[in-house]
This record gives C-alpha cells, structure tokens and sequence, in this order.
C-alpha cells in the first residue's frame, strides 16, 4: 500500500505549472488504492482554494473524492504521539511526522512525497520515494 503526500496531489490536480511533475503525479495517484490522511485532504483544499481559485463547490467534490475513492487515515491521538518519536528518531519535520506515523499505522510501505528524503527507511518498513527525482 502506498501513501500519498499533498505536493504529490497538487501537481495531479492543478492544470497549471510542472507538466512533467503535473505528469507524473497523474500516474502516482491513478491507482484507486491509495492512502491518505485528513492532514493531506486539508492541505490539499487549502492550496486549491488559495493558489489555484477553486470554488467552495469544487473543495466539496474534492472532500468527497477522496472519502469515496481513498483510504483516509484520520490524525488522532495514537498518531500524534507516534509522530513524537518519529520527530526525534529521524529528524523529520511537525507535519512530516504526522505522515509517516499515519502511512505506518495504516500498514504502507511507500510514502510518495517530493518534500522528504528520498530512499529514507521508517522503522525498517516505510519507504519514502520523490516521484519526481531525475
């Protein structure tokens, strides 16, 4: 199972920018199996809304996209606190934690993200992998 981070969406929703990244996240996401967590969908609105005009109407089609078509791991207090260890552990970022403690506790083993080190192992069983990385 693989989960995927908001950069990645971005690139596959919005119509302007990167076409090669906007091409290649269209192939990460196409797979209906996907993870992802609230944290990602909240990202994934706010940059819409904000950078690319989408109406309030378009958010809650995206809202509801990804609770039809997704797994959506919901942030909760056994994340956050696995997110704690897994700050200090491998010096990741407040929010990046937060991914990896939902990608693992949801069972994937890759995390599609640009914004993460590529080729870093989590706890021997989470891959994180830049789908962009030439």
């Amino acid at each position: 199972m693989r989960f995927v981070d908001s950069n990645v969406w971005l690139y596959a929703m919005q119509k302007e920018g990167d076409e090669r990244k906007r091409e290649l996240a269209m192939q990460v996401v196409k797979p209906w199996s996907l993870t992802v967590s609230t944290q990602v969908i909240n990202e994934v609105c706010n940059n819409l809304r904000r950078k690319s005009g989408f109406t309030e109407a378009e958010i809650e089609k995206v809202i509801q996209s990804f609770y039809k078509h997704r797994i959506v791991v919901p942030l909760d207090r056994v994340s956050m606190l696995r997110a704690c260890g897994l700050r200090s552990r491998y010096c990741l970022s407040f929010w990046d934690s937060q991914l990896v403690a939902c990608a693992l506790l949801s069972g994937c083993t890759v995390l599609e993200s640009e914004d993460m080190q590529d080729g870093l192992v989590i706890e021997g069983t989470l891959t994180i992998r830049n789908p962009f990385k030439e």
